[in-house]
């Protein structure tokens, strides 16, 4: 380019170079916002520090007390030790170095505990890793010690001896202090040669299976449990090889294969035990496992596992109470009765079995009991076609070998049982087929009588028209002296098996016809617990008729299983002709204290987080229930769990005459003649229509003056229906 051309081009400006001090101003602004930024970020952690460690300290304000004193006596005490009394008290600069050093030691742990997180947990719950906190803070502490004495004296005042000393010994205190929350682990449990006052205690004595770490925490938990219901009385290990050893106290008694010489030892030392915990899965005790739960059962021992901690649940929860599982032989507190199991098996091995009622609760728990015990056929006979269908698709799953039919029947169509039984020839029949809710059979006693009586009746007489080998009949403590309508139509079954069971032996020759009679069954449906199991998970409260009320209680398997062994030796002995079998159920059990039992079992505290309300009797209620009548003879029985009752009986004519009128008089909706017949053949029951119904209808003018007619018009159709049971089954309806 030209010389000229670049002169002739415009000059660039220049800006000044920035004077070097304003850069080091920039700068040191700049530092100065850092670590103002983070002397900010430092107070505020700082604050919330000290914010919470006060809240933690106010909260254990008596443990830091206590460890403020405890710091203060570990010093003395390392003096003590590291001169002795006599040096102390002749060396004044001894002295006057503890009195100098304390107050700075003092302030060091003040400070240094909270900072250490000595009351940032719940000390009630410590263990073993929570070591490491106790030591943060001796170290912290001493430490601090250490500073404050060389800046302000050069450590001439503190003897180097004694910071060790102070250190163990703050250590054992703080770890002293902490264990003192886990001194109920310490108490002494009874060993297995001290009698258990089990009565008075109100706990269910326990035998673990497994000494692992599933049982450790299993017991540790026990132990800080106030509610706690079951009280374990001994473990059993897979091998021998830990006999005679403990696990928190708890003795270790045997292997698998000595469950019954364990459970004999504990009997004789009165820890009976009534349940049996499974700590671990049972593929991890092997074949052993099983042999336990049959010889468990057989002796009517609960069996169950733990829950694993790993099989976690939904968040989800419909409601604010979480059930567990409960146990309801707990809420018997008695153990179970032992069976005859070959018995049971002889019987019905190779039969043809019939089950009415076979979708209910007792008829669905002995449907499959009887499944088990390989029937030739299971004839399941039901009126419920949901019931029907659930007990058939269950014995498919659970008895796919067993050969089986479903049959939707109502018992009280004489026609429709006597085609079952004419299609499938059973050769055992087991009717559970009942209307058992007492307030429901109250309001509509009509009904009560047709499927109580009426179908009894129907069931009976086509077992002895085609030749089966036995009946046994589900009965009800509530027909003994009975003021309810169930109790009283249930009664009335009773004496029409009864008085075919001795027609047969008069005659030499027909079916057995037994009826076994218990109380209420834990479990079934319409029972308390279902109920009390509801209004616990809605928080409550719980109904409970009357605070007196009491009443005889089995689970389910144990009356079906008793009710199967009374039938067994009732067949094969040709025991109880004419009586009626009376299951065994002890002493009956106070309502109340069922809920209370079934509250504590749930995790929660009667009254305070469950209350009870008293409602009072509903109809046909009674505040206590019986097993004999008075007008019973009682007498003892071969059976085992079985009591005899012999009922004065009543001719089988006449019970088929006033069973004709009652049928009849049932099915018209005639209350006040049902009851008059009901009354007239049970002794002292005595119910009435409620004064002006009639058929469940109310009177008007018109309907009082025709009264009499209606009267004459069903005496005319009691006598056409009685002449036409003279001749047979009627070809025609009877006329109305």
């Amino acid at each position: 380019m030209h010389r000229n051309e670049v002169a002739a081009q415009p000059t660039q400006a220049v800006a000044p170079a920035q004077p070097l001090t304003a850069r080091y101003w920039a700068r040191f602004i700049n530092t100065l916002a850092w670590f103002a930024a983070v002397g900010r970020a430092l107070l505020r952690l700082a604050a919330r520090t000290t914010v919470s460690s006060v809240k933690q300290v106010r909260r254990s304000r008596r443990l830091y007390v206590m460890d403020i004193a405890s710091a203060s006596l570990a010093l003395g005490a390392a003096f003590f030790l590291r001169y002795g009394f006599d040096a102390m008290s002749s060396r004044p600069e001894l002295a006057w170095a503890l009195v100098t050093t304390g107050p700075q030691y003092i302030l060091a742990c003040a400070l240094a505990f909270p900072i250490a997180g000595l009351y940032a947990r719940d000390w009630r719950y410590c263990s073993v890793s929570d070591l490491r906190s106790i030591l943060q803070a001796v170290l912290i502490s001493s430490a601090a010690l250490v500073l404050m004495s060389f800046f302000a004296n050069r450590l001439q005042d503190m003897p180097r001896s004694v910071v060790p000393l102070e250190a163990l010994l703050l250590t054992a205190f703080l770890s002293a202090s902490r264990l003192s929350f886990r001194l109920d682990e310490l108490a002494l449990r009874p060993t297995r040669r001290q009698p258990v006052a089990e009565d008075s205690a109100g706990q269910i004595p326990t035998l673990l299976v497994g000494s692992g770490h599933a049982a450790d925490l299993y017991l540790r938990a026990l132990r800080r449990d106030p509610h706690c219901n079951h009280k374990p009385v001994g473990c059993l290990e897979v091998t021998p090889e830990h006999t005679d050893m403990t696990l928190r106290g708890i003795p270790i008694l045997g292997a698998l294969s000595d469950f019954d010489r364990v459970v004999s030892e504990l009997s004789e030392s009165g820890q009976v035990p009534r349940h049996v915990v499974f700590t671990e899965a049972l593929s991890t005790f092997g074949e052993g496992a099983e042999d336990v739960v049959r010889r468990a059962e057989a002796r009517g021992m609960t069996v169950s596992r733990l829950t694993q901690i790993t099989e976690l649940k939904s968040a989800k929860q419909e409601s604010r109470f979480e059930l567990r599982s409960i146990e309801l032989t707990d809420l018997l507190e008695r153990p179970q009765a032992a069976l005859d199991n070959e018995a049971i098996l002889r019987l019905v091995r190779g039969r043809r079995v019939l089950i009415t009622g076979a979708g209910g609760s007792i008829g669905s728990e002995l449907t499959l009991q009887v499944a088990a015990r390989e029937p030739a056929e299971l004839i399941l006979v039901e009126n419920c076609e949901y019931n029907l269908y659930a007990i058939d698709m269950e014995l498919g799953e659970r008895y796919p070998g067993v050969k089986r039919t479903a049959n939707l029947c109502n018992v009280r169509r004489a026609n429709r049982v006597n085609d079952v039984f004419a299609r499938y020839r059973p050769e055992l029949v087991f009717h559970a087929a009942a209307l058992k809710h007492v307030p429901m059979v109250e309001l509509n006693p009509c009904e009560g009588v047709l499927t109580n009586v009426i179908g009894t009746m129907n069931v009976a007489n086509a077992a002895r028209r085609f030749k089966v080998q036995a009946m046994v009949q589900v009965s009800t403590d509530k027909v003994v002296n009975p003021t309810s309508v169930m109790g009283g139509t249930k009664r009335l079954a009773e004496l029409y098996c009864q008085a075919l069971d001795l027609h047969c032996l008069k005659k030499g020759s027909g079916p057995r016809f037994m009826t076994v009679r218990f109380g209420n069954v834990l479990g079934s449906s319409g029972s308390l617990i279902p109920l009390f199991k509801r209004q616990i998970a809605k928080g409550g409260p719980l109904t409970v008729t009357d605070p007196r009320m009491t009443r005889f209680f089995m689970t389910i398997r144990e009356a079906v299983e008793l009710t199967l062994q009374a039938s067994a030796y009732g067949l094969e002995g040709e025991i109880g002709k004419g009586e009626i079998f009376v299951l065994d159920m002890n002493e009956p059990i106070k309502i109340i204290d069922i809920a209370k039992r079934m509250i504590r079992l749930a995790g929660l505290t009667p009254g305070k987080d469950i209350d009870i309300e008293i409602i009072g009797l509903r109809p046909g209620e009674k505040l206590y229930e019986e097993l004999f009548d008075s007008n019973e003879q009682r007498i003892t029985s071969p059976i085992p769990g079985v009591l005899g009752a012999i009922p004065n009986a009543v001719p089988l004519a006449t019970l088929k005459e006033m069973f004709a009128r009652l049928k009849l008089f049932a099915e018209l909706g005639d209350q006040t003649m049902v009851f008059a017949i009901m009354n007239s053949l049970i002794p002292g029951f005595d119910k009435h229509s409620p004064e002006g119904t009639a058929g469940g209808q109310p009177f008007d003018g018109e309907d009082a003056a025709l009264d009499a007619d209606s009267a004459h018009l069903s005496e005319d159709v009691l006598q056409a229906a009685l002449a036409s049971l003279r001749r047979g089954p009627p070809s025609t309806p009877l006329p109305m």
